[in-house]
């Protein structure tokens, strides 16, 4: 193996645990949202939804974080048949590792019994949650080695439509939270913090994360087009 070669392949997998340990930290931020039962992200109310409808229709045992991978499996499928190019690594990834991560920090977190605490107190753990799910993000985002599938809807259909982004993850979150109310979904305070607050948090924390992810993948000529 030459050693340019040998480089490549030790950025892959360095980007790869950059996202990694993103996506863990922002699916603690997820399982705070769940845990005080004022609502969650977008695509976690569909998820919800599904969980609890699945739950009464479907003679098997589901969790919400299995419900999670199984969708994102579906929406995958879905933009492999738009596009395969836009599916990374990193992309299945964040599927496979996204529901079980928010069951393991459901399992450790649960006994606190979040949604008894006091209103105010309440608040403030979704708003924490929401500055973990910001921060989580945008070291997914920075380790270029894909996107997770819901993050991907927006992106596909801006592209394929030529209109703009903000426009597209306005339109596409609002039809996960419809969705995902309609199936039995919470909607709530929460879900509004999550919009109002996670943007603003994000645009803080990426130029700092893009440096430490810089940092991290040093010397390597890298780019994102090229992570499988």
């Amino acid at each position: 193996m030459s050693k340019q070669k040998s480089s490549r392949l030790k950025d892959f997998f360095i980007r790869l645990l950059i996202l990694l340990v993103g996506l863990t930290i922002a699916h603690l931020g997820v399982t705070l949202f769940l845990l005080t039962e004022l609502g969650s992200d977008p695509y976690n109310v569909l998820i919800q939804g599904l969980f609890r409808t699945f739950k009464v229709l479907v003679p098997i045992s589901l969790t919400h974080g299995t419900t999670h991978v199984i969708f994102s499996f579906i929406l995958i499928a879905v933009l492999i048949l738009a596009d395969k190019h836009y599916i990374k690594t990193g992309t299945l990834v964040c599927m496979f590792f996204g529901g079980p991560i928010i069951d393991l920090f459901s399992t450790l977190l649960g006994p606190l019994h979040m949604s008894e605490a006091f209103f105010p107190l309440r608040i403030a753990i979704l708003s924490l949650g929401c500055v973990i799910l910001a921060f989580g993000m945008t070291i997914v985002i920075n380790s270029e080695a894909g996107t997770g599938p819901n993050d991907l809807v927006a992106i596909v259909i801006s592209d394929k439509t030529g209109k703009p982004f903000s426009i597209i993850r306005i339109l596409v979150d609002t039809g996960f939270v419809l969705s995902g109310f309609l199936l039995g979904g919470v909607f709530g305070i929460g879900t509004l913090v999550c919009v109002l607050l996670v943007g603003p948090v994000a645009g803080y924390f990426l130029p700092i994360t893009k440096k430490m992810t810089r940092k991290l993948t040093s010397g390597s000529n890298l780019t994102s087009s090229q992570v499988l």
